[in-house]
């Protein structure tokens, strides 16, 4: 199969959001687009616009109520693959940024979360997974099916465009 990115360009991640608890306005979600589809997270930027010093506390993490009726992406942002000669999927991966219902991000000890907190005021951060290291996607149900991007409790988040490159199989 061939990597994708998804972009979501000039946004402000919303009110910091607790585990267990719908997300605000302001995260990026990804979900597999069958009940059997396998997708790799290879790598996360996220890159601080503001203007002042905003501290940003972002998690990756599983989505224990995934998000209902996502809202198609329009542009600037944008979900594609890196290589122009792929072929079509049948069933592509969703990426979105807002819903009729948002998600929910998993309050589990035992799911894995990665802190991708950054200062929002020219901060930089890449986050390029090894092999074999990568977090995955399976299905497009709740537990292991979706995944988001979404601030933390604390902080006051900026302005920040970010990208999440993906291989789903």
């Amino acid at each position: 199969m061939a990597k994708r990115s998804f972009a979501h360009i000039n946004w402000t991640p919303g009110a910091g959001t607790a585990d267990g608890a719908t997300l605000a306005a302001g995260y990026m979600a990804l979900k597999g687009g069958s009940a059997t589809q396998l997708i790799d997270i290879l790598e996360f930027t996220v890159e601080g616009m503001a203007g002042a010093s905003n501290p940003t506390p972002l998690i990756l993490g599983y989505d224990s109520t995934i998000g209902t009726t996502p809202t198609a992406l329009a542009t600037p942002d944008s979900d594609g693959p890196l290589n122009p000669a792929t072929a079509a999927l049948a069933l592509p991966p969703v990426s979105f940024v807002a819903a009729a219902t948002n998600p929910q991000r998993s309050s589990s000890t035992s799911s894995p979360k990665l802190s991708l907190g950054i200062n929002a005021f020219g901060g930089i951060l890449r986050y390029n997974i090894a092999p074999t290291q990568q977090i995955s996607i399976l299905g497009s149900g709740t537990s292991t099916g979706e995944i988001s991007i979404s601030p933390y409790t604390g902080g006051t988040p900026g302005l920040v465009q970010a990208h999440l490159l993906y291989e789903p199989y």
